[in-house]
């Protein structure tokens, strides 16, 4: 009796252990989170955002899987060359305002320009987690694009600022059938739109990744938080910045141009505004989805 009574401890210290194991394996699974990008038709090995060094005496903060932080922190970065394309294929002019490219592609018309690099990023972690009744964007003229009622095949009829929805198409979930969405929702929306049904952020010091530096306007234009360290000691914050511009071009990270110690991350200082290459923002023009 008495070895059976060790034996089957010793057993259940041998399931303990291993189930242990098993959970410490799900953790690690979990924190290294892969995400598919379908845009590529490749399987290219990039590097992502996450892999650029922050700062000195930096640390990123930290992400849960499946967010849009997360997913945003691991977008991959082009290394076929380090030169931003147009939507036609030539290059743009000012090849001087990024430090490097992403790779996520621009389209083939000129629609994929500031904010509309915003709404398709935001768009497509949506989609990728499925969560198709959150994909939706405002007309500049006010109505909703939603994607849900897209992909059952209604698609919009636009008479000045009226919208009405009529069945057109066979219910298709694809993802080419998405990126058509897209091409609609980049042609009637755009950043005074977006500025209208995003949520002030407030606070300068609660920035986080995901959010959205955007001036209405026509132009106006928007950049987005795809990454943010802070420095434990001192508690202050620095980001990446990500962008497109007009006309529709590769989305590409903000170089720096006025902290070349820093570059290409951007301190948060809501004492002066924030100068990025091609366009300087007021801090409170900071917003979320």
């Amino acid at each position: 009796m008495k070895k059976k009574s060790i034996l089957n401890f010793k057993l259940k210290v041998f399931n303990l252990k291993f189930a242990i194991l098993l959970n410490l394996a799900a953790v690690t699974e979990l924190h290294s989170q892969t995400y598919s990008f379908p845009w590529l038709n490749d399987a290219v090995d990039r590097p992502a955002i996450q892999e650029l060094k922050p700062p000195v005496d930096y640390e990123r903060v930290t992400t849960s899987p499946n967010t849009f932080a997360d997913w945003l922190r691991n977008l991959p970065l082009k290394i076929e060359n380090n030169i931003v394309y147009l939507f036609d294929g030539s290059r743009k002019l000012n090849q001087s305002a990024h430090y490097r490219v992403l790779a996520v592609d621009a389209g083939k018309q000129d629609l994929q320009q500031c904010a509309d690099a915003v709404m398709r990023l935001r768009a497509e972690y949506l989609f990728s987690q499925h969560k198709w009744e959150e994909i939706g964007f405002n007309f500049t003229s006010g109505p909703r694009l939603a994607y849900k009622g897209w992909r059952k095949g209604f698609r919009p009829r636009v008479r000045g600022k009226q919208v009405t929805w009529h069945p057109a198409a066979k219910p298709d979930s694809s993802y080419e059938n998405f990126r058509d969405y897209l091409k609609t929702v980049f042609t009637y929306a755009g950043s005074a739109s977006l500025h209208q049904e995003m949520k002030p952020v407030g606070q300068i010091e609660k920035i986080q990744i995901g959010d959205v530096f955007i001036k209405s306007g026509f132009p106006g234009h928007a950049v987005i938080v795809v990454d943010l360290a802070v420095d434990p000691n001192s508690g202050r914050k620095a980001i990446l910045l990500a962008q497109s511009y007009m006309p529709a071009q590769e989305i590409h990270l903000l170089k720096n141009s006025r902290d070349e110690e820093m570059n290409p991350w951007y301190i948060v200082n809501a004492e002066d505004k924030l100068y990025t290459p091609e366009w300087t923002f007021e801090w409170a023009e900071l917003r979320r989805f």
